[in-house]
């Protein structure tokens, strides 16, 4: 069991959160998390990161700008409730068409649900699939977005990798992902916050705290900024870059292939 952070080399595959677990195990245990969690994932995003994330989506749309301009293809991973999806069909006066993908079907089915609701299933397709293994031919897409969703890959560098591979050439990779914090008395607060509040609270909204206390730990177990933009570009990406949100508790790291 190891509280430290992953490298550029990998490691994210076999940590279950705190919990070291053998290679092909991870997957089967978050996807049990998001069964539990997926008809309450907003509220879960908001006890989190103290209602901040919807801040944080909103800047990663205003980065990726989308045209308002009919032809636009963005793929959405791990965004089966379909929040970053919605935002961009709606920044580009519903022109863009967004395929979200999930692996978790119960996630999928959350989406599905309000987009009818919202009256935006037009602009929407929904794929359950590994983002490991994208059913897309090469070069399908204009950008790939992945909010709070890459820390519960396996295998991460495999999943970059699929994400170039779909892009088209000029094509844009941006990741929101909770991240190292760069203010001491921050990170002392946060903290304190994530381990002994938030499990408690996922408690009392869900009857169970252990989703809650893996998904804190996965943060803490995720590459830092330097880290995690070295195996995108690793993964092929150029350009690549990040800025932080909140003094580190989230970045939106961006990078294109060119």
């Amino acid at each position: 069991m190891s509280e430290a952070r992953t490298s550029a080399s990998g490691g994210m595959e076999t940590s279950y959160g705190f919990v070291d677990v053998n290679q092909g195990e991870k997957q089967a245990l978050v996807n049990d998390v998001f069964h539990g969690v997926a008809k309450r994932y907003d509220i879960m995003n908001d006890v989190m990161s103290f209602g901040m994330h919807r801040i944080w989506k909103d800047a990663m749309i205003a980065a990726l700008n989308p045209p308002k301009a009919p032809g636009y293809k963005v793929l959405d991973v791990a965004g089966g409730t379909g929040d970053i999806a919605f935002r961009i069909v709606d920044a580009s006066r519903r022109m863009a068409h967004a395929t979200v993908l999930d692996i978790n079907g119960s996630m999928l089915e959350v989406g599905q649900q309000r987009a009818h609701k919202r009256k935006i299933a037009d602009n929407l397709t929904f794929v359950e699939a590994n983002a490991e293994d994208l059913p897309f031919e090469s070069g399908t897409f204009d950008a790939y977005t992945i909010a709070f969703g890459i820390r519960n890959v396996p295998r991460i560098d495999v999943a970059l990798k699929e994400a170039y591979r779909v892009l088209k050439r000029g094509g844009r990779l941006l990741c929101l992902e909770f991240s190292d914090v760069d203010i001491p008395m921050l990170e002392k607060a946060y903290d304190t916050w994530s381990f002994r509040a938030i499990p408690q609270f996922g408690k009392l909204i869900t009857g169970d705290s252990e989703p809650y206390q893996y998904l804190v730990e996965s943060i803490r177990k995720f590459p830092d900024q330097r880290n995690f933009a070295q195996m995108i570009t690793t993964g092929g990406f150029s350009r690549v870059k990040w800025t932080n949100y909140t003094g580190g508790v989230a970045a939106l790291h961006s990078g294109w292939k060119i």
